[in-house]
């Protein structure tokens, strides 16, 4: 059985990615943990080409995690998302990113996506999003988290703010986009708060954090 990490050891953690939007909103809901939050930027790897050619979310967020934090010897968060589909096998699932293409832009994705939902009345269009949240320690310590929420899949983009299918994706619970929320808002159902509530729990438990 591994050492449980002090909390002396947990000064900095570095967010595995260069989305602004995910920095920012892992950012918020770790603002309580004491973390001094680092992007990718700060610690010098702008740009850090890492090959994403896991097969499920989990095994993408770990092979971000491990990379970042082999290079700077800090404790590394990063996550892997996407948006699942149930009427389209769970597309575009590890690829909605890049669902329209390697570049392809949230409007580019967006519009691939109601085209193949086109005609697909709105009960069919019953969707989740899922987030897989990893934080591998400089010891070789990993905790995994997952978070889900479900929702349903517009016919026109809603609401001006988030990023990705934010604007297509309704919320379940909320009977409103992503795009028709506020940060505060999206913080407390998001697939992404729900990871990374747990995450938090998992951490507090491994740092004896009371």
């Amino acid at each position: 059985m591994k050492n449980k990490t002090t909390n002396k050891n947990l000064g900095q953690a570095v967010i595995a990615t260069e989305n602004e939007h995910k920095l920012k909103e892992i950012g918020d809901i770790l603002k309580d943990f004491h973390l001094e939050i680092l992007s990718i930027k700060d610690v010098g790897l702008e740009g850090l080409e890492i090959i994403e050619d896991g097969k499920t979310f989990k095994e993408n967020a770990l092979i971000k995690a491990k990379a970042v934090m082999e290079k700077t010897g800090r404790l590394t968060i990063a996550d892997d998302s996407g948006l699942e589909v149930d009427i389209l096998d769970n597309q575009p699932g590890i690829h909605s990113a890049r669902f329209a293409g390697e570049n392809a832009t949230d409007y580019e994705n967006n519009k691939k996506l109601l085209k193949l939902l086109e005609g697909i009345p709105l009960h069919d269009r019953t969707a989740r999003f899922v987030c897989v949240m990893v934080a591998v320690f400089p010891n070789g310590d990993i905790v995994v988290s997952r978070g889900e929420c479900p929702g349903i899949i517009s016919f026109e983009p809603k609401g001006e703010s988030g990023f990705g299918y934010d604007p297509l994706f309704i919320v379940k619970e909320c009977n409103k986009t992503f795009a028709e929320m506020g940060e505060e808002e999206k913080n407390k159902v998001s697939h992404r708060a729900v990871a990374l509530e747990d995450l938090k729990e998992k951490l507090k438990t491994r740092l004896e954090i009371k």
